[in-house]
Parts: C-alpha cells; sequence; structure tokens
C-alpha cells in the first residue's frame, strides 16, 4: 500500500511539473527560505531572459533594479510573505539583457506538513503593456480635467442619472456663482428659473436628451444671487459600456451680451423701420393732398359756377358735367390706393385672360399713340379667377408706363404664356401651380437699377410734373398680390423694360362655381321702405335724401343698435337694410349677420369705401355698393333687391 501511495505521488507531481513548465504567459518559480532559485518554468525564462541552468541556485534579487536592491526590498518581501502569509505588488524588474519591465508580483510562503518554511512560490506577469495603456488613459484623463477646469467661459460639469452634480469646472463657478463645495451634489434645476422649475422643464430636459440623445436650446437661466442670465445649454447622455445611463454631461454659455446686442439691433430695426414707414405715409399724405385738391379745386369752382344766376343751361350742364368727371376721377385714385394697400374689396370672376387682351387692343392701340408699334400676342385658354376691371387696369396702367418710357416711338408687345409655377421674384420664394403670365415689354430708355427698387412704391414717379400720380404700378403690385399672383420687372438702361404680371390659373371648383351675371332690369323702379344705417351727419343726411329722390321711403338709424331696436319692434315695415360698413359699435357686416340670422327674408345691402373686413372675408355672401356710389349704382341695387 505505501510503495503504491508513493508511486502515486511521484505520478502527481511530474504532472504537476509538466503544467507548470507548460504556462507561457506567468513566471511560476520556486525559491528556498533564503531566496535562492529552486525551480524555473517556460513562462520565468520567456519573460526574464535566463534559462533554467543559468539561474537555478541565484539569488532572486537579481531580478530587481540596483535602487530596490539598495532598499532591500527583495529581502522584505520575503520577511512580508512569511509573516502574513503573501506579498503582492507591482514595480520595475530587470531582464537578463539589463532592460527594465513592468510586473505584477505574488509571493507565498512554502510549509512543511509541520509548518515548518522551507520556501516561496513567486508568480510573476509582464504587465509593462497593461501599465503603459493605464498611464496613457490616467495622462489623457489628466489633460481632459486640465482642459475642463482651464475653461472660463463655459459651465462644464457632470450630472448623475437623477440630475443630481457631481463635478464642477471654474467657468460653471464663474457663470453661477456657486463654488464647488456649495454646489457638488445638488440637484441642477436650481439654476432654472421659478416659472421653468413649475413647468417641469429641467425633468423634460433630461427625458429629451435621453430620448433624443441631445438636449439643445437658449433660455433664461438663475445664478446663486438670484440675477438671470441668457443661456446657451447643451446636455448630453452618458452611457457605460454596457449600455447603461450613468448621468449627463452639461455644458452652459453665458449668452446675455449677445442676447442684449441682438435686441438693440433689433429695436434699431424696427425703428428704422418705423422711420421708413413714417417717411412712405409722408409721401403718401404729400401725393393724396396734392391731387385731392387738384380735384377739389374742380368740383368747388363748378359748384360756385353754378350758383351764378341767369347761368345757361348749355353752361350749368359743362359744370355738371365737370364736377361728375371730377368725382369718378377722385374714385379711380381711392382705388388704386386701396389696391396698392391690397385692401381693395375685389370682385373676382372668371375669364379667359388672353381674350381680354385681345379685346383691349382698340384701347390699347389708341392709348399708346401711331408712333409705337403694337403687337398682341395672347393665347386663349388662360382662364383666371381675378377682379375683370383691375386686371384691365393693370394692363392699361402697364401699357402707359411703357408708352411714356417711348417718348419717340417703339416698340410694344403684350403676351400671355401658362407656366407651371411662379418663379422667385423680387426676393420672395417661388411658388408651386399654374400661373397665366402677362408680359408687356417695350423698346424704350428702360429703369436704371437704383430706381427699380422703388417703382412699385405709392407717389413714386420719375415723370415731370402733373405728368403722372405715381399710382399706375402700384396698382398693378396690389393687385397682383392681392389676387395671389404677383408682378416682375426686368429692365436694362437703353434696351427697354419687361413687367411681367403674373395669376394664378382658376381653378375647376372656381370655374365650376362662377355663376352668370345678373342683368340689371331697365323698367322703373318700385317702391321700398328702406332703413337706412349710417352714423355720419352728412352722409346720412344725403343718402336719405338721395333714396327719397328715387321714390323710396327711408327711415334713418345712426348706428347698430338703433338700427336692431327698429327692427325688433317693426321688422315687417322694412323691404331692405341699407348700412354702412365702417361703425362705431356694432359695424355693419355684424348687423348684416344678426339680421340675417333673426331675419333671414329681410335683404340687406353693405356700403362702404374701404373695409379689411370685407375684402379678406370676401363679403361674406352680401351685396355689397362700394363707395362713393352713383345715382346708377344706387338704381341697381333697388332693382336687383326683391
Amino acid at each position: 500500500m505505501n510503495s503504491g501511495r508513493k508511486m502515486d505521488d511521484v505520478g502527481g507531481s511530474r504532472r504537476f511539473e509538466l503544467l507548470v513548465n507548460a504556462i507561457k504567459d506567468y513566471a511560476i518559480y520556486l525559491l528556498d527560505r533564503d531566496g535562492y532559485v529552486a525551480s524555473w518554468n517556460a513562462g520565468a525564462e520567456r519573460f526574464k531572459g535566463y534559462i533554467a541552468d543559468e539561474i537555478i541556485g541565484q539569488h532572486f534579487s537579481r531580478f530587481y533594479t540596483d535602487e530596490d536592491r539598495a532598499s532591500g526590498l527583495p529581502q522584505r518581501a520575503l520577511d512580508i510573505a512569511a509573516a502574513t502569509g503573501t506579498f503582492e505588488s507591482e514595480g520595475w524588474r530587470v531582464r537578463k539583457d539589463g532592460t527594465r519591465f513592468w510586473t505584477s508580483v505574488v509571493i507565498d510562503p512554502v510549509f512543511e506538513d509541520d509548518g515548518t518554511l522551507v520556501g516561496f512560490a513567486k508568480v510573476t506577469r509582464d504587465v509593462t503593456d497593461r501599465r503603459a495603456a493605464d498611464r496613457a488613459l490616467l495622462e489623457s484623463e489628466q489633460r481632459f480635467r486640465l482642459l475642463v477646469q482651464s475653461v472660463r467661459d463655459y459651465a462644464i460639469y457632470m450630472l448623475d442619472a437623477q440630475g443630481y452634480v457631481t463635478n464642477w469646472n471654474p467657468g460653471a463657478q464663474a457663470i453661477k456663482g456657486y463654488t464647488a463645495d456649495e454646489i457638488v451634489g445638488q440637484h441642477f434645476s436650481r439654476f432654472y428659473t421659478e416659472e421653468d422649475q413649475q413647468a417641469g422643464e429641467p425633468d423634460r430636459a433630461l427625458r429629451v436628451a435621453r430620448e433624443a440623445g441631445k438636449y439643445e436650446v437658449e433660455a433664461w437661466r438663475q445664478r446663486k444671487n438670484g440675477t438671470r442670465f441668457r443661456a446657451g445649454v447643451l446636455i448630453d447622455p452618458i452611457y457605460s459600456e454596457t449600455g447603461e445611463l450613468v448621468g449627463f454631461a452639461k455644458v452652459t454659455r453665458d449668452l446675455t451680451e449677445r442676447w442684449q446686442a441682438q435686441q438693440e439691433t433689433e429695436r434699431a430695426r424696427e425703428a428704422m423701420a418705423q422711420a421708413q414707414k413714417m417717411e412712405a405715409v409722408g409721401r403718401l399724405t404729400g401725393g393724396v393732398a396734392h391731387d385731392f385738391n387738384n380735384l377739389l379745386t374742380v368740383i368747388r369752382s363748378s359748384a360756385d359756377l353754378l350758383k351764378m344766376p341767369g347761368l345757361a343751361p348749355a353752361k350749368r350742364e359743362v359744370y355738371l358735367n365737370a364736377i361728375s368727371d371730377t368725382a369718378d376721377r377722385a374714385a379711380a385714385l381711392t382705388s388704386q390706393l386701396l389696391a396698392f394697400a391690397r385692401r381693395q374689396p375685389l370682385k373676382p370672376e372668371i375669364f379667359d385672360a388672353g381674350d381680354r387682351i385681345v379685346a383691349m387692343r382698340q384701347m390699347l392701340e389708341t392709348s399708346v399713340g401711331s408712333a409705337i408699334r403694337v403687337l398682341i400676342e395672347a393665347a386663349p385658354a388662360r382662364v383666371v379667377n381675378a377682379d375683370l376691371n383691375q386686371f384691365e387696369t393693370a394692363i392699361l396702367n402697364l401699357v402707359i408706363n411703357a408708352r411714356d418710357a417711348m417718348p419717340a416711338g417703339g416698340d410694344l408687345s403684350v403676351t400671355s404664356k401658362l407656366v407651371q409655377a411662379l418663379p422667385a421674384v423680387r426676393g420672395h420664394a417661388a411658388a408651386a401651380g399654374q400661373f397665366v403670365a402677362v408680359c408687356v415689354r417695350d423698346s424704350g430708355s428702360g429703369i436704371a437699377p437704383e430706381t427699380l427698387k422703388q417703382i412699385f412704391e405709392p407717389f413714386f414717379t420719375t415723370k415731370g410734373l402733373n405728368k403722372g400720380t405715381g399710382l399706375g404700378l402700384s396698382q398693378v403690385h396690389g393687385f397682383a398680390k392681392q389676387s395671389g399672383g404677383e408682378v416682375d420687372v426686368e429692365s436694362r438702361v437703353g434696351h427697354g423694360t419687361t413687367f411681367t404680371l403674373y395669376l394664378p390659373v382658376a381653378q375647376a371648383e372656381q370655374i365650376a362655381a362662377a355663376a352668370p351675371a345678373r342683368e340689371v332690369r331697365r323698367e322703373g323702379l318700385t317702391t321700398k321702405r328702406v332703413l337706412l344705417v349710417e352714423d355720419n351727419e352728412v352722409v346720412g343726411q344725403f343718402a336719405r335724401a338721395l333714396l327719397e329722390e328715387l321714390g323710396q321711403i327711408v327711415t334713418w338709424a345712426q348706428n347698430g343698435e338703433s338700427a336692431l331696436e327698429l327692427l325688433e319692434s317693426a321688422a315687417d315695415k322694412f323691404d331692405l337694410v341699407f348700412s354702412d360698413v365702417v361703425m362705431p359699435g356694432i359695424n355693419g357686416l355684424e348687423l348684416a349677420q344678426k339680421i340675417t340670422a333673426r331675419w333671414p327674408d329681410l335683404e340687406v345691402v353693405l356700403t362702404s369705401g374701404y373695409s379689411h373686413v370685407l375684402a379678406e372675408e370676401n363679403n361674406r355672401g352680401f351685396n355689397l355698393l362700394r363707395k362713393p356710389y352713383s345715382v346708377e349704382g344706387l338704381m341697381g341695387v333697388l332693382r336687383f333687391t326683391a
């Protein structure tokens, strides 16, 4: 039995020796109790450079550096292992060729069964590469830490996953006013304004950063002393190698000075825009005053002459016609002003732009004179939905403008074509859809580049005194914009000018919904009971007198509230309500809506020289008589109503 046990021990020892010698990544060898090498494996030979015959029997201290041997480290390592049961450390060791390498060392004491110390088992691993990587990482972290700590213009700090501050750089202290001792461990929500805290903005910021991968905003934040500053904020989530959220990186910059500068710039821009508006108002007022004074002079002079006793009937008719014609010119001037302001209540209808241009040939040729050759190439089937009168006025204005650019004669062409999109015009973006492009091209003097920027402004004109109002091109511009289109201009000095009017092609549903125009019956008027609603004393008296002259029975209410009271007491006594639109209190449109809802069979006609409500709401289905209205226009309204 004993001999069999010894044979097993011998076999086990041999297998263990083979195992140890097979290990290449660790130096595993034995020392006797005094530190002399008693065994040597292949890993030890690989790391240290000695073969077994060279090193067995040598003291292990030769692997240490001179400075470690001088300090007694080898013996101290054995003493600690014997006393404590192990010695473990990292440090420099020396190969056979004298080069150094960084090692991880473990020394364990070896005892007999009776507890007698017989030597030491020593395991050494070459960790030079790992140490180099650790040192590189450490140096990188140190450089990054130095970088972050040296930044003063940005607050750069970390938050944990719940939003508590974990570190703090000098920039954060400079911007927010807290020292690291005051703020580390505190929740970052204290930097937010009270209203943002109540609105849950801090939690939302972290949620957005998690879900979107980034949270970026410019907003107000609060310093330690309670003052606010404009901040540019960036929050990025930080994840571990396993994908677990470990916190957030937060960068904040103080943008207060930039924001204040932007506000100053915006205020300056607004002030400049206001000054430009006032300049435009001054120009507009001066132009209107000049033109209307001329018209009023004719009217006043004609009226004074009509008062003269014994005036011959022929002269009386001349003065009456002068007053009537001048009133028409005043109405046209007002219409052009409203078109420029894009507040002219348009009456869109379906018509073929090409056909209308062809139909205008004789009028256009007469307008420009025989010295100018006129070419019209307007293809049919170019149907638009626009105000026909305004369209013809716009074409005539462009043609007259071209005529004035060719005082010695020249060539003028008016053409139309279909385009598949509205191009980018005068800095405005392009638009999709089909448009009719009407081009008016002349061979005249052209327009200087600096003048092109102003030609659509009201009362701007390069013509001589009393040669034009300066409203022609502004009417074209206003009509185009209000109709959903645009107007463009190209010109070269000495080579002529081309104006292009773009109008959107009518949609199928617009064409289908277009109702045929009513014909005005020419037979005599029937007497109607009219409720006149007009807040202006002079206009009210005139309108009542005019209606009574036309054989109508008139009751005059000076505001919408009075009109409703009359209707509540006796709605069946009226056949028609004729109301102004712009009135204090209940305006004409609101009054019409109340009447339609309460008395749906009662006819309502509205009248106004200008109403943005009517212009924008497309009259809401009510008949509209524009001011100034003529006797014929008023008779037409009375005939149309039931």
